[in-house]
């Protein structure tokens, strides 16, 4: 049985084609265009494959995930130009004939990060994912199930407490300004300081204040949800990085509640090279083929 996945981006779409160990067969990158030739390319490179079985979508948002939405499938209030209310499932599934498990992007990560702890044998029933690079995007899985019934998660744009030096910043969302993703997405730095993130070392203080902001993301998320692991993923992700956030979560929660091991608990993905949504896909693909 041969599985498809789209993890679809705004700047490329990852394809590949694997079977049920998840492992890769087959792999091609696609530059995102227009709707109609980026949709056109997927479908020509999954059409060689005769026993394609199921595909797994995950894709960037806002997206719409109520099957009983007339629009359930479609890319909705995109910023990405010429991206939105497009149809994204609908024309693949036409051509195709296959069935197609649809989420986010994060929602994919999530999914791949909480099938690999369970290969690995941690046995988890919960974990959530944060995605830090252009944008910021969050997603929780709960016994094998997403979180989110009204449509996906959007926790890149909840509320942070301001750090006492970066009061002065408005923060790049368009929507709200400083949110946690209008504070620690990458274009932040150049915005701040004029210069990428990859341009700055970590005794920079900026990374004092971001660590800052994701440490709330981590205590919030540990009071809402109480989950087994927060992984953080993403361009502006490193394990230094890290190793700060953890340090400010340790601050903020001052022992409230018992999370255990810092280093267990908020980690790097344990996929290379940010695979988490292709092995996640690969996972919602089979699902969708055994339904």
């Amino acid at each position: 049985m041969l599985l498809g996945s789209i993890e679809a981006g705004g700047t490329k779409m990852v394809c590949a084609v694997g079977n049920t160990n998840y492992q890769i067969k087959d792999s091609i990158h696609i530059p995102t265009t227009t709707p109609e030739e980026t949709l056109g390319k997927i479908i020509d490179y999954f059409k060689q494959f005769d026993n394609l079985s199921a595909i797994g979508i995950a894709s960037f948002g806002p997206i719409e995930i109520r099957r009983s939405s007339p629009k359930y499938g479609y890319i909705t209030d995109t910023p990405k130009p010429g991206w939105s209310n497009v149809d994204f499932v609908g024309p693949i599934k036409k051509a195709l004939n296959v069935p197609i498990a649809w989420t986010t992007d994060v929602n994919g990560s999530a999914y791949g990060e909480y099938l690999m702890a369970t290969l690995f044998n941690r046995r988890i029933h919960s974990l959530v994912y944060f995605t830090i690079g252009t944008g910021v995007g969050g997603g929780a899985v709960i016994d094998g199930h997403f979180v989110g019934e009204q449509g996906h998660t959007e926790m890149g744009h909840i509320r942070v407490k301001r750090h006492p030096d970066d009061l002065d910043f408005k923060g790049i969302c368009p929507f709200h300004g400083d949110c946690l993703e209008g504070l620690v997405a990458g274009p932040t730095f150049d915005a701040r300081l004029g210069k990428p993130g990859k341009e700055l070392p970590l005794t920079d203080h900026v990374w004092d204040i971001m660590s800052y902001y994701v440490a709330q993301a981590a205590l919030d998320t540990t009071l809402m949800y109480r989950p087994a692991q927060i992984v953080f993923g993403g361009g502006v992700i490193s394990e230094d990085f890290l190793k700060k956030v953890r340090v400010e979560f340790k601050k903020l929660l001052n022992d409230y509640v018992e999370v255990g091991d810092l280093d267990q608990y908020i980690t790097m993905p344990m996929a290379k090279n940010n695979g988490s949504a292709t092995i996640g896909d690969f996972a919602l693909a089979l699902q969708a083929a055994t339904e």
